[in-house]
């Protein structure tokens, strides 16, 4: 004989829901968190494309640029030089001057200018001895332009009898040296727009035949050496 089944046990929602048995663990859900370092990555990745893309855009400018309009530096030039007062003073050992120092400045460019400002120095030296010194005019240069600037430099210095006897020679062997030095503030002006100032050094190393008052000396050679300082 087949054994007899249990009773069955109905179960409604009076007696409650199944339990699961005691040994039954239950399974940890994971929910799926974007990190914040993806963002910060793609945020470094993007800015490093824009990086990139424009240093590409920049040196492609500047390779169109120096093609198409081929810039110059601009030159300088020490067109004369005229004494209006040459006097020694033999009581202390002295000599008054007063010299105007004719400089051309050419821009040869096409679309570049150029602003000279007031910070800039003009001196006439014999032998590391200042004879007189002035200024720059501050004033705006333009494209394709040459400007002639008279410069009116005075001064006063100490003249020992050392150097009169040395002056003295040159005069006689009409081969008298003296040094130009211009320090010139200029900021470049491209497409109107003013970029950063650098100054321009430019040592002028003149043989002159004389240097006799109320007379144009003749200049017998030039020497020039010009550095820019960013």
């Amino acid at each position: 004989m087949s054994a007899v089944p249990g009773p069955y046990v109905m179960l409604s929602e009076n007696h409650g829901s199944v339990r699961p048995p005691p040994y039954r663990r239950n399974v940890p859900r994971y929910e799926h968190r974007k990190s914040g370092r993806s963002w910060c990555y793609r945020f470094i990745c993007c800015f490093y494309c824009f990086l990139f893309l424009l240093i590409i855009l920049l040196a492609g400018f500047a390779f169109f640029f120096y093609i198409v309009y081929k810039p110059q530096a601009p030159t300088y030039k020490v067109e004369g030089l005229e004494i209006k007062a040459f006097q020694a003073q033999l009581a202390d050992f002295s000599i008054n001057t007063e010299f105007v120092v004719s400089v051309k400045a050419d821009n040869p460019n096409n679309a570049i200018g150029v602003i000279y400002g007031h910070d800039s120095s003009v001196v006439v030296l014999y032998k590391e001895t200042t004879f007189c010194s002035g200024k720059l005019p501050a004033f705006y240069q333009g494209h394709k332009n040459t400007t002639v600037m008279k410069l009116d430099l005075k001064g006063k210095s100490e003249f020992g009898s050392g150097l009169q006897e040395a002056l003295t020679q040159n005069q006689n062997s009409g081969r008298v040296p003296i040094l130009v030095k211009v320090s010139a503030s200029v900021a470049v002006v491209l497409f109107q727009i003013p970029l950063r100032k650098i100054v321009v050094y430019v040592n002028c190393s003149l043989v002159l035949d004389s240097l006799s008052p109320n007379k144009k000396p003749g200049i017998v050679s030039t020497k020039y050496d010009i550095r820019v300082s960013l």
